[in-house]
C-alpha cells in the first residue's frame, strides 16, 4: 500500500498523475475537445486506477469546461474516491454536476480548496455538502504543498490527478508528483492541440524530470504506460 506508506513517512499522500494522449502528446485539441481520444477499454482500466484512490482531484477549469462527474462508472467499486477540486477563487458553480445524488453516492465527499475566501460562495457550495478550505499561497493561489499535507490530515492516501495542461504543470513543477498513468493511443492529433502540462520550458537539460518506467501494457488498442519520478520512492527504502 504504497499511498499509505507515503502518507506514514512523508505525511503528504502518493500523487498519481493521469492523462490520456496521442502518440504526439496531444491530450486535447485546440477547441479543449478531448473525448475519446483513447477507446472504451483504456476508459474502464483508468476507471479502475481511479477507483483504487482514495480521492480524485482536478482543477477549476476542468470544472468550469467539461462539468466532469469523476466519479467511478465502468468498474464495481463499494465506495467512491472523495473529490478533490482546486479552485482559487471559488468559482465552482453549484449547478456542478459533481454535486449530482448520483455523484455523492456511496458517502464521497467533495473538498474545495481555493485561496481567496468568499462568504456567500462559501456557504452556498457548504449547502450542497462541500468542505471549503482557504490555503492561499503568496501568489494568490492555492498552496498544493499546504494542501497535500491536509489531504493527508484527512487521511488520503493515494490522491488520483485528473486534470488539465495547467494544473499538471504546477504539480510537475513544484515537485508534487509522484507517479504517471499515460495511456497513449495509436493516433496522431498533430500541431496546435494540448499537452501533458504547462510545465516549462527548460533551459537545460539538467531540468529535466527523470521517470522510471515500471510497465508498459496494451490495453486494448492502446498502451498504458505507468512510470515513477525518479526518486520518489525512496522512503520505501529508507
Amino acid at each position: 500500500n504504497i499511498g499509505f506508506f507515503s502518507r506514514m513517512a512523508r505525511g503528504l499522500p502518493w500523487v498519481r498523475l493521469k492523462a490520456a494522449m496521442s502518440l504526439d502528446g496531444v491530450t486535447a485539441l485546440g477547441n479543449g475537445q478531448s473525448q475519446w481520444i483513447t477507446g472504451p477499454a483504456a476508459r474502464a482500466d483508468g476507471h479502475a486506477w481511479r477507483a483504487r484512490a482514495c480521492a480524485v482531484l482536478t482543477g477549476i477549469g476542468t470544472v468550469r469546461d467539461d462539468d466532469p462527474m469523476l466519479d467511478v462508472r465502468e468498474v464495481p467499486v463499494t465506495r467512491q474516491p472523495h473529490l478533490v477540486v482546486v479552485d482559487s477563487r471559488l468559482e465552482t458553480p453549484v449547478s456542478a454536476r459533481l454535486f449530482q445524488p448520483a455523484a455523492h453516492s456511496l458517502s464521497r465527499r467533495v473538498l474545495i480548496y481555493c485561496a481567496h475566501p468568499d462568504a456567500q460562495r462559501r456557504d452556498a457550495l457548504e449547502r450542497l455538502g462541500a468542505t471549503v478550505v482557504c490555503l492561499p499561497n503568496a501568489q494568490g493561489k492555492v498552496d498544493l504543498p499546504a494542501m497535500l499535507g491536509d489531504l493527508a490530515a484527512r487521511e488520503v492516501n493515494e490522491l488520483h490527478l485528473e486534470a488539465g495542461h495547467l494544473l499538471n504543470g504546477s504539480f510537475l513543477r513544484e515537485g508534487l508528483v509522484d507517479e504517471l498513468l499515460l495511456y497513449v493511443a495509436p493516433q496522431l492529433l498533430g500541431s496546435g492541440g494540448k499537452g501533458l502540462s504547462s510545465w516549462g520550458p527548460l533551459q537545460s537539460l539538467d531540468e529535466r524530470l527523470n521517470l522510471d518506467i515500471r510497465s508498459v501494457e496494451p490495453v486494448g488498442p492502446d498502451l498504458r504506460i505507468l512510470a515513477r519520478v525518479h526518486g520518489r520512492d525512496a522512503f520505501l527504502h529508507a
